[in-house]
This record gives C-alpha cells, structure tokens and sequence, in this order.
C-alpha cells in the first residue's frame, strides 16, 4: 500500500514526504534515484519504527525555493523538521547524496535529536586522487553499468518508459545538479566528523563504481566508532540490489543503539554493541 504524501512548511520551504508504521523515529535520506528508490525498504522499516521520507526540494518536480542549493543548505532544511516536529533519537539513513546530507544533519544544529547514523553508498567525504563519478552525462545504460554489481537486470530503455516517468527523471537530474555545483566531495568533512558521538553504521557494495568503497572506509574511519559493512555482489544501492542484506544490518544496528539508548549507557560505537 502507498503511504499518503503530505506537504509541510518548514520555514519558507514546502515540503513534500511520506511516514508509515509508529516508533522510534526513523529519517530515510535519497539520492539522485529520488525517494522511489527507497520505498521498498521504507515499507520494511514501518512495521517497528515511524519512517519519514522527504522528496528533497526540486525532485519529483516538487519546488525548489532558489536558495536551496547546496547540501548544508539541505542539512538545514531536515534540522529545522527535525525541531519543528520535535523529533528525537532519530535514526537518520542516508543513500548517495542523502548520506552527505545525513553526515551535515548530524553535525549540525540539530545534533542532538540524531541518535544514530546510518551512510549507504555516501558522497561528500574527500579521498585524495579517488574521484566521485559524476552520473549527470551519463546515459541510463552507462549509469546501470556504473551502478549495479549485475546491471543488465536493472537496465530500462527510456524510451519504453511513460512521459511522465522521463519529466520525472529530468527534474531528479536538475535538482540533483543544483545541490552537488559546488562539488561532489567537501575536503574538511572528514575532519568535522571526528567530532561525532552518535553511533554510526556505514554500508557500501563491493562493486560500487560510482563512489568506491575506498570512501566507505574512509567515512568508517572518520566517525569515531563506525562500524564498516561491506556487501558483497553489490553496488551502488544495494537497497534495490541487495534489500535483505541491507535490512537485516540496520535492524541489528536499530536494536543495539535501542537497547543501549534505554539503559541509559553512554551512546556506544556500534562495534562494541555488536561484538
């Protein structure tokens, strides 16, 4: 069943999302893929947690107010939901360009409601002479390439999908170029993060050739107490290409900062609550 979408206003941004299922808070961040491609694990999540997934501003052909233009920018937008829907512990899933925005949120003003992280696949982090492909000029075909550990099971001729579906896909790519103009990585962010206290789970597929895993084991190592997953036969979103997988690992990573979290012990890293 589809969730119902409502719009919000948060500040002067309206804001497009979906929420399911009661709980802990969960924030579910997309990427270029745009909040579909998130739906599946979305509905997995809602039978133990309230799970929120917001259409950034500009995808989906929603509205993008002109100064929404970077990642920060976005960080704060999610900050200010965070305060104005007094949310707290929240677990905060972010997927690509979701992941650095995940990373900013937690740094951020609203800091304290983020009670665990989650980066899947995640931009934003700088690895000297390791490039982040750009997948705005590529075509679909080269996309799935780049994208999938098995690619011809994802590939789909544009020209076969609905209109609708192709000015959908437009607006994701313009939106997606709004917010990554200045750069897909942010030299300082690894520093930033070393001054995290939240537990932290980062996941990457074994054959993401968009960003390599080479940057989730630098994100690992940039969070105090990261614990690093990698998944093998998988790639850039292992939430299509390896959904159990993925599940299972943030199930287990949900139940141990939980238990943690209720008796009242300091925020643990997750390889001390998963050893």
């Amino acid at each position: 069943m589809t969730p119902p979408t409502i719009t919000l206003s948060v500040g002067e941004t309206a804001l497009t999302l979906t929420e399911r299922g009661t709980g802990r808070a969960v924030l579910l961040l997309h990427g270029g893929g745009g909040p579909a491609s998130l739906s599946r694990l979305a509905h997995a999540l809602s039978s133990q947690a309230h799970v929120q997934v917001p259409t950034h501003p500009g995808f989906g052909a929603t509205p993008r107010p002109p100064h929404l233009d970077s990642i920060p920018r976005l960080a704060a937008l999610y900050a200010e939901l965070l305060t104005q829907r007094d949310l707290r512990d929240v677990v905060v899933i972010g997927f690509s360009m979701g992941g650095w925005i995940a990373a900013e949120l937690a740094l951020g003003t609203a800091a304290g409601r983020v009670g665990a992280l989650v980066l899947v696949g995640a931009i934003g982090v700088d690895v000297p002479g390791e490039p982040v492909v750009d997948v705005l000029p590529l075509s679909p075909h080269a996309l799935a390439e780049l994208s999938f550990a098995d690619p011809g099971a994802y590939v789909v001729d544009p020209a076969l999908l609905p209109s609708a579906y192709r000015v959908m896909a437009q607006a994701n790519a313009s939106a997606l170029a709004a917010y990554i103009a200045s750069g897909l990585t942010d030299p300082g962010l690894a520093t930033r993060l070393g001054s995290l206290q939240v537990p932290s789970l980062v996941v990457w597929g074994d054959q993401d050739r968009i960003v390599s895993p080479t940057f989730g084991r630098a994100y690992a190592a940039a969070l105090p107490g990261a614990r690093f997953e990698l998944l093998a036969h998988c790639g850039h979103m292992p939430q299509i290409e390896q959904p159990a997988r993925l599940l299972a690992l943030i199930e287990t990573f949900m139940e141990a900062t939980q238990e943690t979290r209720i008796a009242g012990h300091r925020p643990p890293s997750f390889n001390e609550v998963s050893n």
